[in-house]
């Protein structure tokens, strides 16, 4: 049995990779990072007969990006409800004493009936869409797309609309959001959240 899992959800490109990565570090926690196994996992749930994950493994990147960005976010929910148990099933195998695991998969409503400890981060827009525009593998997401400015604008679009609707049913269920809006310096960070997370030296 692990002694303790420490959940950090939210946005994507709002610093959860980076303070995971420090904790893993620092308190010598296994780090299990949801991104890195993300399309076994669509797989799997498609296979399965998840609706949600079973349409977006048939989309191509151009019809993927141009639809409208609502509908995104709407779906990335549900993908992350359908994809819930196999995470959860995967953590649970995990023999170590302290896991610490990030990814936007965690979402309020996908970690209601968990009684981990749990917190989330969100980016502001504008955060959000420069940080994006600094990674090298988002023109590798959008080559096939025609017209690759439309395809990020919807892209960013479904992320401003993610976090919004996570920090909303954070408030609503009383779960810790820290908004990112890059001028929390990366020490800040993750002082706020191992306080959040309870963490202290003994678990060092």
């Amino acid at each position: 049995m692990c002694k303790a899992i420490l959940f950090i959800g939210g946005s994507p490109c709002s610093g959860k990779s980076t303070v995971a990565e420090r904790i893993s570090r620092e308190f010598g926690a296994y780090y299990f990072k949801v991104d890195e196994i993300l399309g076994e996992l669509l797989d799997e749930a498609a296979a399965q007969g998840h609706s949600a994950c079973a349409l977006v493994r048939t989309l191509s990147p151009e019809e993927n990006w141009m639809r409208d960005p609502f509908v995104q976010c709407s779906e990335e929910s549900q993908i992350y409800q359908e994809i819930a148990p196999l995470v959860f099933h995967r953590i649970d195998q995990i023999q170590a004493d302290l896991i610490i695991t990030e990814g936007a998969a965690y979402t309020p409503q996908v970690m209601a009936a968990r009684k981990e400890r749990y917190i989330t981060i969100v980016p502001t827009p504008d955060f959000q869409i420069s940080h994006y525009r600094q990674r090298e593998w988002v023109p590798f997401v959008l080559a096939e797309c025609t017209d690759k400015e439309a395809a990020f604008r919807n892209w960013m679009q479904r992320d401003v609309l993610f976090a919004k609707q996570v920090q909303e049913d954070c408030q609503r269920s009383g779960v810790p959001c820290i908004v990112n809006g890059g001028d929390i310096s990366e020490d800040e960070m993750f002082q706020q959240v191992t306080e959040l997370l309870g963490l202290n030296t003994k678990e060092a």
